[in-house]
């Protein structure tokens, strides 16, 4: 226990004094880096098809309280290992200064400090549930892979980072492949096309801000989970009951089935996962590096939901796209492990 405890002491969310406060972009991805990378990937993929079982399998018609479920699973387990002190909140807390006091675990005043990033947070994951509506699966894929771009802007603006013209082209080739997946569909629909790009800048805002709040709050990776969780709970209760959400849910006929509620458990379990490696992945590499395995994620899960579900009609220019967004995200990758 003593050593998991001087580990999660050292988790590089935020940087300590005197370290070099300029983050290079073309700097050669480490071990650690790729691990974190391609756990994500992973978990990404084990959490869609543990949703997929919930929402398809179970017919769950309450995509937000599974959503809820996650965050209250995750809270619960944060508040447990800190509480069991096998972690802390922050990057030097030795016993969790200050923070034995407060009933949230953290200072009020660091809680509000996270804000913009469990706003940021909830408003992604309630755009990206209303931008699916209204717009064709091959278009929605197509405007969601322009989040690279918006993440680039974002990043450059927030902390100032640029990237290597190699970087750069690899990015084109990913939104060239995007644009061809869904060239076959063209359907223009003004509000929800604003929906999809508002959920593209939600998402790129949320991963910039990442390691820029995770260095001035003084939270390492569990410290941010926790208060993204703590703010954006409350908010989703209440957008969940404001549906009438809850209700549906008391009356679901499989909500006491042993074979949903270990759906639930998996899909609970895996959300945790995603999360902390989604931090670890944005603080280890970078926003753009998150942005792009979700891409590369996309191109798995199709050829998995392919095999495992069926039911996806053979089109040759979504198979040319998909093929050209994968080819950009392998030179991306090959960039970034030889920091070109």
């Amino acid at each position: 226990m003593a050593s998991e405890r001087a580990e999660t002491a050292l988790l590089p969310v935020v940087q300590k004094d005197g370290e070099d406060d300029d983050r290079k972009a073309t700097s050669a991805m480490t071990k650690r880096g790729a691990y974190a990378a391609v756990s994500y990937m992973a978990s990404a993929v084990l959490l869609l098809m543990f949703n997929k079982a919930a929402l398809s399998s179970y017919k769950f018609p309450c995509v937000n309280v599974i959503t809820l479920f996650q965050i209250i699973c995750s809270c619960t387990l944060l508040y447990a290992l800190r509480h069991w002190k096998i972690i802390s909140f922050t990057v030097n807390d030795a016993e969790g200064v200050g923070f034995g006091r407060s009933t949230i675990l953290v200072p009020y005043k660091t809680l509000v400090q996270t804000l913009p990033l469990a706003i940021s947070y909830l408003l992604y994951m309630l755009v990206t549930m209303e931008s699916v509506r209204g717009i064709n699966v091959p278009m929605y894929t197509t405007l969601r892979r322009t989040t690279v771009v918006f993440t680039m802007i974002a990043e450059y603006v927030l902390t100032g980072q640029t990237h290597s013209s190699f970087i750069v082209a690899s990015v084109g080739m990913i939104i060239l492949g995007a644009i061809v997946a869904g060239a076959g569909d063209l359907s223009f629909d003004i509000y929800a096309y604003g929906v999809v790009f508002l959920a593209n800048i939600s998402t790129a805002v949320y991963l910039a801000s990442i390691a820029r709040i995770g260095k001035s709050s003084g939270l390492n990776i569990f410290g941010l989970m926790w208060c993204n969780g703590v703010i954006c709970g409350p908010f989703l209760l209440l957008w969940i009951t404001i549906k009438g959400d809850i209700e549906t849910t008391l009356n679901f006929s499989y909500i006491f089935s042993f074979g949903f509620l270990f759906v639930m458990l998996l899909s609970c379990i895996m959300a945790f996962s995603i999360n902390y490696y989604v931090f670890l992945n944005t603080t280890l590499n970078s926003a753009l590096t998150q942005t792009v395995c979700g891409n590369l994620k996309d191109v798995f899960t199709v050829g998995i939901g392919w095999f495992l579900f069926g039911g996806l009609p053979y089109d040759f220019l979504n198979v040319v796209g998909q093929s050209l967004g994968f080819l950009g995200s392998c030179v991306y990758a090959y960039c970034k492990l030889n920091g070109k």
